[in-house]
């Protein structure tokens, strides 16, 4: 801990989305203090060089990846990692005593094999795989408190799920029948370049990806069967969309039984009683991108259909903060018994 009582944070990764958002996030928490900006890429370069927004605000230059020297600079450590490198240098920071958030799908998924089927990587030790709980703070967040190791479920995962669990826990749909239209902005893709997210190819333009091949397919229905308690599998595509943030999940269930839009508010809203990032709205109310850009939130909305029996869920979150470091920072809150949303106030920003 530093003099003044407050954490010391590493980020790893900090020229991506989702270090770079954790920077911002972090500059207002008042128990946390960043201490170390990490770049394999860019060591040694001033962070404004590829952040200029930062100017004036975080004066530091970037870091090498050594665990020792981190060790000595930070308590936790943020890894805002592709996929593949946390798998390697998460170990290595919890031997030397630190903390971790793993913002990387390393550590996701409990069976190796299913991983590198899916991730095209080298699997993490099985130890690790076990050690590492799922922060999906508003499902499993009391298995946060005082361990050393979480992470941080993906940015489709974490829309999906919280607009799914509630109604799978109740038993109020049919786990067999579930679909999932989802759709996100174009940093959810990451700030390398590639043809995929060129201006003129997605400008003006929506675009079906990785349809039945998606990496988050697996991590969904791993949490779907331990909530229904028997295998859950789902028909999962994913669009990339021509906006800067934001993820909308539409799901497709089939009922089990007759509920109206207001019997799913009112089963939501106490499911999610005390869990303030979640907001349900009320019955034919359906949430947009844009009423949760920038902010912490998750918002979600219900239409039922009496013809069809089936009930449609609409959840929506902002890519980089609910689905990464937003989600992060509140799981270090839980982790160290701190109130989740401390320094996670902020306000949509809209328009």
């Amino acid at each position: 801990m530093t003099v003044e009582g407050k954490l010391r944070a590493a980020i790893v990764g900090s020229t991506g989305y989702g270090g770079v958002e954790l920077i911002r996030l972090l500059q207002n928490h008042p128990d946390i203090e960043v201490t170390s900006v990490i770049s394999s890429s860019s060591a040694g370069e001033p962070i404004e060089n590829g952040f200029p927004h930062l100017t004036g605000i975080i004066q530091r230059n970037l870091d090498g990846v050594d665990p020792a020297e981190i060790a000595g600079r930070a308590d936790v450590v943020f890894t805002a990692t592709p996929s593949g490198v946390s798998a390697k240098l998460v170990p290595q920071l919890l031997e030397a005593g630190l903390k971790v958030v793993d913002l990387s799908g390393d550590f996701r998924l409990k069976d190796g094999a299913e991983y590198e089927q899916w991730y095209k990587h080298p699997a993490p030790p099985q130890a690790y795989l076990e050690q590492a709980v799922y922060g999906l703070c508003e499902v499993f967040g009391e298995r946060a408190a005082g361990v050393d190791f979480i992470s941080n479920p993906g940015c489709y995962p974490t829309a999906t799920l919280l607009g799914l669990i509630p109604a799978l826990k109740a038993g109020w749909i049919k786990h067999d029948s579930i679909i999932i239209d989802a759709k996100s902005g174009v940093s959810g893709a990451g700030r390398g370049t590639s043809l995929m997210v060129h201006f003129a190819e997605i400008n003006e333009n929506l675009k079906a990806y990785k349809i039945n091949k998606h990496q988050h397919i697996p991590e969904i229905e791993q949490v779907l069967t331990e909530i229904a308690g028997e295998k859950v599998t789902v028909t999962f595509t994913t669009h990339l969309v021509p906006m800067n943030r934001g993820i909308m999940s539409t799901m497709y269930a089939g009922m089990n039984g007759n509920y109206s839009e207001q019997d799913f508010v009112e089963l939501y809203r106490e499911y999610y009683e005390g869990r303030p990032f979640v907001r349900v709205r009320g019955a034919g109310v359906v949430p947009a991108t844009k009423e949760v850009s920038g902010s912490n939130y998750c918002d979600i909305g219900f239409a039922t259909d009496a013809r069809t029996g089936r009930v449609t869920i609409v959840s929506v979150i902002d890519n980089i903060v609910k689905g990464a470091a937003g989600q992060a920072i509140q799981n270090l809150n839980l982790m160290m018994g701190w109130e989740e949303t401390r320094g996670l106030g902020y306000t949509p920003v809209y328009p």
